[in-house]
């Protein structure tokens, strides 16, 4: 069964626009913020000696099942026991309504592999999957973010 992304892609640019502080989210009566004077630094490198990815797996519940059959299905492949391996931290857990959960792991190089062979073997059949690697974009949101707020200097 086809499912839409419309919705998907709805919430993924409205959250976007929110966290770009889009004009269309601003009090009419404030200003724009000005532009910084010298161009933003390129984006943070991971902590030092750390060379793990991120990685966001959007788990999308088979919709042909009831609740009660991805779950009988999860603890029958023994999800929760392999998912995440071991070696990978979770950074976030969410559960989007109509869609199903959104995975952020802290991955080695050296588990990806694992990471994919655990959902293989206990997600499929109750989910559909899709892999998206990441980075951790608030360090530079926070710094465009102060930027934008300080007063111009005076020249």
């Amino acid at each position: 069964m086809l499912h839409s992304r419309a919705p998907l892609a709805a919430v993924l640019v409205s959250l976007a626009l929110l966290a770009s502080g889009c004009a269309l989210f601003r009090p009419s009566h404030a200003p724009p913020p000005s532009p910084p004077a010298s161009p933003a630094p390129p984006p943070l490198a991971p902590a030092a000696g750390s060379d793990a990815i991120l990685l966001t797996i959007f788990l999308r519940h088979d919709q042909s099942k009831t609740l009660e059959e991805i779950n009988t299905h999860l603890e029958r492949t023994g999800f929760h026991r392999q998912f995440p391996p071991e070696g990978c931290q979770v950074v976030s857990w969410y559960v989007m309504m109509g869609i199903g959960q959104v995975v952020t792991l802290r991955v080695p190089p050296d588990k990806l592999r694992a990471v994919n062979l655990a959902i293989e073997r206990s997600a499929w059949g109750a989910f559909h999957t899709e892999f998206y690697p990441t980075y951790d974009f608030v360090p530079v949101w926070k710094d465009l973010r102060t930027r934008a707020l300080s007063p111009e200097p005076a020249h």
